[in-house]
């Protein structure tokens, strides 16, 4: 985030009209560290949707402040620790590994991994920037009835719980980033590859197991004066097959709003505002739960801390969200700590040219 590289620096706070663009200017190089939290929402994944298994790359709320923010060329390091709690709504079934299932509670603990690369390459004026995110965890999920588990020749009609540590499917992402003056605006794109250690049958998963890609847009508008944040994105889903279970997913769109207000050079507070609308019905010779159209929409908030350690910025955000309408999907709370911080090859800031001295008499 912009203003908190700075303030992590110690380079930015609050100040009047006449010194902030002088500030700006000496400080643009180095303001990129803290910004990774708000990319962070381009590479989870996690238990977003009505499609196979109820998840998919979109999470609510991770493309929050400063959604629209590239920063400059360099390396940088970013984690989220995802949890997320929820429950699939009265009789409503849900197709997990394979298994039909009924009465399904969730509880996952994911970690996202993600080095990012902003490249020196600019692409009509922008700079282009590369990421892959690697995720690994180990989600529980109890069902009250597997109802039929047609591929496994299987039929139940009993409890079953399951939990294994696994890995996920790696996300890689490219995205594009532009500047002028308070505005901040990047395009991008992501692709989920079904490489992570899948298996059929089991509830447990965090790889997902099909192709998913998503092309998304966001801005952001950021007053440097007043410590203000106003971000948006919006973005287009697209699911492919999971060709294990012949399950194909339907493609949705969603869109996130954040608005956030730094009350100190540290410590920033904000509100956060994020919808999933599937627009295609799930399908394929392996689905056995119907068309399954999900909807969902959520709200929460957000709350960020910026410190140093030696002469590294680091930057600390909590995300809270509540899933307060959904219709074909699980309804539940998603929580996200994420932690940023720059790896190098920043380029640093120019000392300022000598004026010359003059004398009046």
């Amino acid at each position: 985030m912009i203003e908190e590289a700075l303030m992590a620096r110690g380079e930015y706070e609050p100040a009047p009209v006449t010194t902030v663009s002088r500030r700006w200017r000496a400080a643009s190089v180095g303001m990129a560290a803290l910004f990774l939290q708000a990319l962070s929402g381009g590479f989870a994944t996690g238990p977003a949707h009505a499609t196979e298994g109820g998840a998919g790359l979109y999470v609510p709320g991770l493309r929050g402040p400063l959604a629209g923010v590239v920063p400059p060329p360099g390396f940088y390091f970013n984690n989220d620790a995802y949890y997320y709690y929820g429950e699939l709504p009265g009789a409503r079934r849900l197709q997990i590994g394979g298994a039909v299932v009924s009465n399904v509670k969730q509880r996952a603990y994911v970690d996202f991994v993600t080095p990012i690369w902003v490249t020196p390459l600019e692409i009509l004026g922008g700079n282009l920037a590369f990421s892959v995110s690697l995720p690994f965890g180990a989600p529980y999920v109890s069902a009250g009835a597997v109802i039929v588990a047609p591929r496994l020749g299987r039929a139940f009609a009993f409890k079953q719980r399951d939990q294994d540590f696994n890995f996920g499917d790696p996300v890689v992402s490219s995205f594009i980033g532009w500047h002028s003056g308070n505005f901040h605006w990047s395009a991008g794109v992501s692709v989920s590859i079904p490489a992570g250690g899948y298996e059929e049958g089991e509830l447990s998963n965090v790889a997902l197991n099909r192709p998913i890609g998503d092309i998304y847009g966001a801005l952001t508008w950021l007053d440097p004066v007043l410590g203000l944040d106003v971000s948006g994105a919006i973005g287009f889903e697209i699911n492919g097959e999971n060709l294990d279970t012949d399950y194909d997913s339907g493609n949705a769109l969603h869109a996130d709003l954040a608005i956030s207000k730094n009350l100190t050079k540290e410590l920033s507070i904000g509100v956060l505002a994020a919808h999933y609308q599937q627009v295609t019905n799930d399908g394929g010779e392996g689905n056995r739960v119907g068309p399954n159209k999900g909807r969902v929409t959520a709200l929460g908030g957000t709350v960020a801390y910026n410190f140093t350690v030696g002469q590294t910025p680091v930057s600390t955000r909590i995300r809270v969200l509540r899933e307060v309408e959904t219709e074909n999907r699980f309804r539940g709370t998603i929580g996200v700590f994420t932690v940023s911080l720059p790896l190098g090859g920043q380029a640093h800031a120019a000392p300022a040219e000598p004026q010359p001295i003059r004398v009046r008499y």
